[in-house]
């Protein structure tokens, strides 16, 4: 029983995988060319996503192998390379949104913001719905923190559909780069816990690290 609930929880973390490689290469595309900085930062976001993930694959290979929660050497370097690109994203999405508020930039549209960010939350939802019952029956916190932190993917599509529903109705040209900050704010949240985690701290991806004394070095 357990050996088909890691497969299924395999097969999760390799969809996780495919499904951020898409989302990223669509929404840094059309944020190029509709000159959306939101929808582009998401894309960039979903890129980052995919080394995360990749280390959530690997955990639960080593998991199923020898029933180890203990984070090993490539899974603590594939978080602090993740939380290094998601400080660097959250500086480069601040600093261009000011450019853009003081020069008032305009996207060309943000339609593909509000289509991309409905399927991104539906896709994740689900996602989180079947990890945190693959966890459960598992009784793995690993897998059951990996859910939780799968809704910070939840936040930013959110933020992504509020500031591109807005922009469509009112055109406003501040909201495109308001949406950016907001974004810009949560992947430097998830930075600061992907450094927390590299360090063996326990994160429930809601702002806030304790230490995790259920693992050994």
């Amino acid at each position: 029983m357990n050996a088909k609930l890691y497969a299924k929880a395999n097969g999760l973390a390799l969809f996780t995988i495919f499904y951020n490689l898409v989302e990223g290469v669509a929404s840094v595309w059309l944020g190029t060319s509709d000159e959306t900085l939101a929808l582009f930062g998401f894309g960039v976001d979903s890129f980052i996503e995919v080394i995360s993930a990749i280390g959530v694959w690997h955990m639960l290979r080593r998991i199923a192998a020898n029933s180890g929660e203990t984070r090993d050497e490539f899974e603590q370097r594939a978080l602090k390379i993740t939380g290094s690109a998601f400080y660097l994203l959250s500086i480069g999405l601040l600093l261009t949104a000011g450019m853009n508020l003081y020069s008032a930039h305009k996207p060309e549209t943000t339609l593909w913001g509000i289509v991309i960010s409905l399927l991104s939350i539906s896709f994740m939802w689900y996602l989180i719905h079947q990890k945190m019952r693959v966890g459960t029956a598992l009784n793995s916190p690993a897998i059951l923190a990996d859910a939780a932190c799968s809704k910070a993917c939840v936040y930013l599509s959110v933020v992504l559909m509020i500031s591109s529903v807005g922009y469509e109705l009112t055109g406003i040209a501040s909201l495109d780069a308001c949406g950016a900050m907001l974004i810009s704010w949560l992947t430097f949240k998830e930075g600061r816990e992907s450094f927390g985690k590299a360090k063996g701290m326990s994160c429930s991806c809601s702002c806030a690290c304790s230490s995790n004394r259920t693992e050994t070095s």
